[in-house]
């Protein structure tokens, strides 16, 4: 019965450590960033994670209130837009309409959400030179204000690939069945790239795929990384960007050569 026991003791141990390392299942991580880091992610975690990003980018904030999202992010919804919580709490950042924060459905939407919360951590008097756990906690007010600090160092990883400061940093497989095909995966692409970054002259290339052409190595770098945070829910199958290419099929970045300062390509799954 003592032995027994303890094995079932030893078994709970290294269940608990494991737990511990992975802070999240490894059920359908497909997409890992490597930027002076590394952060493993599922698919749903991902493009969420790259809508806040570019959100932020199209505010005009800097790159701390990047990480200060993502973080708030993690620990309030683990990266995914729950369609509920505690008390009345919705979505990415636990926002409750009770406390203002707008409709469920408002809130719901990602980009909406996001919004919010930045335009919330604007209004925070020194937020800048604040901890990171500091700055959310001044925008949540949550009964755990060191919850966030946890996640400061994988939001810098993601934030410094998602704003475009390092090159092929975001790698993602895609499933067998991504969630859209064709010209309407290639049009959705299209707008919600618009929506998130705020671009202009967005070229489809033809009805599958698109092209944008960068201000910079950087922004450049920024819509490809965006690109593949989405491949699997918008049906991305190639993005090309200078010398190096994803496709869905390795689910990494290669050398093909080319011009670095080309434009960023995309395409989608065709029909069927």
């Amino acid at each position: 019965m003592v032995l027994i026991l303890v094995a079932v003791i030893a078994i709970w141990l290294v269940v608990r450590q494991v737990g511990d390392n992975l802070k999240f299942p490894l059920t359908a991580r497909k997409c890992t960033v490597q930027a002076d880091g590394r952060v493993a992610l599922d698919a749903d975690q991902m493009a969420n994670a790259a809508t806040i990003a570019a959100i932020g980018a199209k505010r005009g904030m800097p790159e701390r209130a990047v990480v200060v999202a993502l973080a708030t992010a993690y620990q309030e919804s683990g990266l995914r837009n729950l369609a509920a919580g505690d008390r009345d709490s919705v979505g990415l950042f636990q926002q409750r309409p009770s406390q203002g924060w707008g409709t469920p459905t408002q809130i719901r939407d990602p980009r909406y959400a996001a919004n919010r919360f930045y335009a919330a951590l604007k209004k925070v008097r020194g937020w800048e030179e604040m901890r990171v756990t500091d700055a959310a906690q001044r925008v949540q007010r949550s009964a755990f204000p060191e919850a966030y600090q946890k996640w400061a160092d994988d939001s810098e990883v993601l934030s410094r690939a998602l704003l475009g400061d390092a090159s092929g940093a975001v790698t993602c497989t895609v499933g067998r069945t991504p969630a859209m095909h064709g010209a309407a995966a290639a049009a959705q692409l299209t707008r919600n790239l618009v929506l998130d970054w705020g671009l202009k002259g967005t070229d489809p290339t033809d009805p599958t795929g698109l092209a944008v052409t960068p201000s910079d190595q950087r922004d450049g770098w920024r819509y490809a990384h965006w690109l593949v945070s989405h491949a699997q829910d918008h049906g991305v199958k190639r993005v090309r960007f200078g010398a190096l290419e994803w496709t869905a099929k390795n689910g990494e970045w290669s050398q093909v050569g080319g011009d670095p300062a080309s434009r960023v390509v995309a395409e989608v799954f065709s029909e069927g």
